[in-house]
């Protein structure tokens, strides 16, 4: 099998996605931090997330824009997105995270653990939903052929969970009729 050609690549803007990976993931470490000043044993105040704890804030602004530039710049050098682009990205966020620690195993740990995580959700499609996801199928042909392999006819159900209150199925009166003379010895007339 020969391997796929990667032609359609249109190369991306890698600092723009930078700032946007700073913004968002910052905004997430600004959150973090904030809780983690609410949930301190002491009194830090209010400006408390940004004095004391605000280095969870700055930890996590840099891990995202890393991530975001180096995935989009490997991709712009390679000409093709994949996988290979998230487990690079990964690698350098994590070992930014592994740095606090101030341990080369620690940077190279936090680095390859994070390039895993991210080269496999990359992989495997980049939803958490499912690992075998057609990709040339639209939502409603998915769920169409889904409704259509799985759903039964109304008798094989019936006869499956039998009858409730609501749901009657054909000959039920008969058979109710049966049940109650019986049980109970009565006599239904229509």
């Amino acid at each position: 099998m020969a391997p796929p050609t990667y032609t359609d690549y249109e190369p991306k803007d890698a600092l723009a996605r930078a700032a946007q990976g700073t913004l968002v993931v910052g905004t997430a470490g600004a959150l973090l931090s904030a809780v983690q000043n609410s949930l301190a044993k002491q009194n830090l105040g209010a400006m408390g997330f940004i004095t004391r704890t605000g280095g969870t804030i700055g930890l996590f602004a840099a891990m995202g824009g890393t991530y975001m530039f180096t995935k989009t710049a490997t991709a712009n050098l390679r000409e093709r997105d994949d996988y290979i682009n998230s487990a690079l990205g990964g690698f350098l966020a994590g070992a930014i995270m592994g740095s606090r620690f101030r341990t080369l195993s620690a940077v190279l740990g936090y680095g390859s653990s994070l390039a895993l995580a991210m080269g496999v959700f990359d992989y495997t499609g980049g939803s958490l939903k499912t690992i075998w996801k057609d990709v040339g199928l639209d939502e409603v042909s998915r769920k169409e052929m889904i409704r259509a392999t799985r759903q039964r006819p109304v008798e094989e159900l019936i006869s499956q969970i039998s009858e409730s209150p609501m749901v009657h199925g054909p000959g039920y009166e008969e058979r109710r009729k049966e049940r109650l003379k019986e049980k109970y010895g009565i006599v239904v007339h229509e």
